[in-house]
């Protein structure tokens, strides 16, 4: 065993932990779990722990369904919130298949693909994201409208806004995991919620948001809230982003910083901008893969509804923060279309795939603007994808084919259904 594997044992043994549940992601975003003891962690790590893939959202035909779900060490935490004895804890898996071979269907091994490219090209990627959501006093009913928790806005703290306490709690318990918070306030509309992570390797973030995802859940439900990270509940507030912030470093140089360029922002990041810039319509399907996405980047409130960049511009789809000018480490850029209700893995992949193809060819980045739109719906965002040999080559084709399949078909049942909208127009009237 691995000095990481003999330490995951150990800890169980002296922390008195009897469950170990191994994490993953389907395609779409959504996490998976199964328990297993302590007694099976040591043919887990040698062999992996067995499942049916044909169950799980994109990941095989009932004829190769046979998958393996190795748990990563250097993943593993303590459930903090699972205080009664014994306790538990959790590490994220890869998925493998029966020969050992990565699985082309794991988001996590999507991205690490990416991140792989970047390696073989000098740099790592850092990412942190701000990840918004809203709390609601209950989970609503089918039909029902939900109520949040409150009236709250921008940055309030009054005794009659209850998410100061809702953060304080989920940020002890994300902490206690090891996830390093930054910032948390409220965020502009009525109940909704914004926590900022530290910066670390993508592949880290992205396992990161979804344990984020889980315990914002976990906390609601121990308060009697009910946590939602859709995009755009409301028509008249605001939608909840992910805006995430990258950089890319050589060693511990930061390849985006240049202390001569304007906005102290180097070729490399003109060029990685130009990247996203240029694909953006293309990879705006993974980074905003509901039907109502795009109520969020189509709807105000600062989403970032035009491709386009700048260095003070809120409603840019890639900002320059300008915080602490001069500071080397300081320098990145914000990509803001992403929704905090993606799927982060294939999310970042897309996103960071598309700036290194900027790097590749040298892209320029305008001075001006020409303002196209971001697709304005699901479906426009998946006919941009399907012609798009960026997207295919960094999800793969298994993942590419079964995303661009679950968006058609959520986008027709989506066109068939009779909305309240038309309803309140018409029958009075027609």
């Amino acid at each position: 065993m691995s000095k990481q594997q003999e330490f995951v044992s150990r800890t169980l043994e002296e922390r008195n932990i009897r469950f170990v549940r191994l994490w993953f992601t389907d395609v779409l975003g959504f996490l998976k779990s199964v328990a297993i003891a302590p007694a099976e962690l040591e043919n887990a790590f040698a062999e992996g722990i067995g499942f049916d893939g044909s169950a799980i959202e994109g990941f095989a035909r009932v004829t190769e369904s046979d998958m393996l779900a190795k748990p990563d060490p250097a993943t593993f935490s303590i459930l903090p919130w699972r205080t009664e004895a014994p306790g538990a804890a959790r590490m994220f898996c890869d998925i493998t298949m029966p020969d050992g071979s990565p699985s082309p269907a794991d988001p996590r091994n999507v991205l690490r693909r990416t991140l792989n490219k970047a390696a073989q090209m000098g740099y790592t990627c850092y990412t942190h994201p701000e990840i918004e959501f809203f709390l609601f006093k209950a989970r609503p009913e089918k039909g029902e409208v939900p109520v949040p928790v409150d009236q709250g806005g921008y940055f309030d703290h009054t005794p009659s806004v209850v998410g100061h306490d809702f953060r304080r709690q989920a940020i002890t318990l994300l902490e206690a995991m090891g996830i390093s918070v930054e910032f948390s306030h409220h965020e502009g509309g009525p109940g909704q919620q914004e926590i900022d992570l530290r910066d670390a390797d993508a592949l880290s973030t992205a396992d990161n948001i979804m344990t984020f995802r889980h315990v914002i859940k976990e906390v609601a439900l121990d308060q009697g809230f009910y946590a939602s990270f859709m995009p755009k509940p409301f028509t008249d507030h605001p939608g909840s982003g992910m805006h995430t912030h990258v950089s890319l470093f050589k060693g511990e140089e930061n390849a985006f910083y240049d202390p001569k360029a304007e906005f102290n922002l180097s070729k490399i990041g003109r060029s990685f901008i130009a990247g996203i810039l240029t694909h953006a319509a293309e990879i705006t399907a993974v980074t905003n893969q509901w039907v109502n996405s795009y109520k969020r980047l189509h709807g105000g409130g600062e989403a970032p509804a035009l491709v386009n960049w700048g260095p003070s511009d809120r409603g840019a789809l890639v900002r320059l923060p300008m915080y602490k000018p001069g500071k080397e480490n300081s320098t990145r850029i914000e990509f803001r279309s992403p929704d905090s209700a993606c799927n982060p893995y294939l999310a970042y992949a897309v996103m960071i795939a598309a700036g290194l193809k900027g790097i590749e060819n040298k892209y320029e980045l305008s001075a001006s603007n020409d303002l196209q739109t971001l697709p304005t719906n699901l479906d426009e965002a998946i006919s941009a994808m399907e012609k798009s040999e960026l997207v295919r080559e960094t999800l793969g084709a298994h993942v590419f084919e079964y995303v661009l399949r679950n968006k058609r078909a959520e986008w027709q049942e989506y066109r068939r259904q009779v909305s309240a909208f038309e309803l309140d127009r018409y029958i009075p009237v027609l």
